[in-house]
């Protein structure tokens, strides 16, 4: 067998790859993860994430199943592929936690979001933020004279557009449930 001649640093002849494999893309990941409902388990979910750094951008959090007492916890955050790979993991080793998917990964998904937003406006800034709120589907929930309290649910991105077309009219005030989210199909 002869020796192989391989320059000090070369990696176009070597056998393994060397150069790194690793993302510096953050992307944006929806989590659902299934836990066994009882206390301190909120706590030590979300304790992961804050003791290593990680940003959740978006909290759900809801009893799923009340004879057998499981919780759903649905959780938006950004971060590296290993990043979020890495999350996976110790989401899974946590001991309440039954089951860990990662949506944005698994298929195709639905994720809805519910908002209310007070407009406080007169005259033609009340008949624009009705007008609005039509174009959008957002029920009115609240009026009084000077101001309205609309109702919206949809895409984060839609709930967005239509706080940003409401600032200008006299947006005053906004309250979000965090995202839900469920794969398609079966």
């Amino acid at each position: 067998m002869s020796a192989l001649h391989i320059k000090k640093g070369s990696t176009r002849h070597s056998a393994y790859n060397l150069r790194p494999t690793f993302s510096d893309v953050q992307e944006r990941h929806t989590i659902a993860v299934l836990v066994e409902n009882e206390p301190g388990v909120l706590a030590r979910v979300i304790g992961l994430f804050s003791g290593r750094g990680y940003n959740i951008e978006s909290l759900t959090v809801a009893e799923v199943d009340h004879t057998g007492h499981l919780s759903r916890i649905t959780i938006v955050t950004t971060g590296t592929p290993q990043v979020i790979e890495q999350i996976k993991a110790q989401l899974g080793r946590i001991v309440s936690v039954r089951d860990v998917h990662d949506l944005t990964v698994e298929g195709d998904s639905v994720e809805r979001e519910l908002a209310i937003i007070k407009v406080v406006g007169e005259g033609d800034k009340r008949v624009e933020a009705l007008r609005l709120a039509d174009i959008f589907r957002a029920n009115v929930v609240d009026s009084t004279l000077n101001s309205f309290i609309f109702e919206i649910t949809g895409a984060p991105d839609k709930i967005d557009a239509f706080a940003d077309l409401m600032r200008p009219l006299g947006l005053v005030e906004i309250a979000r449930t965090g995202v839900a989210a469920l794969l398609r199909g079966e």
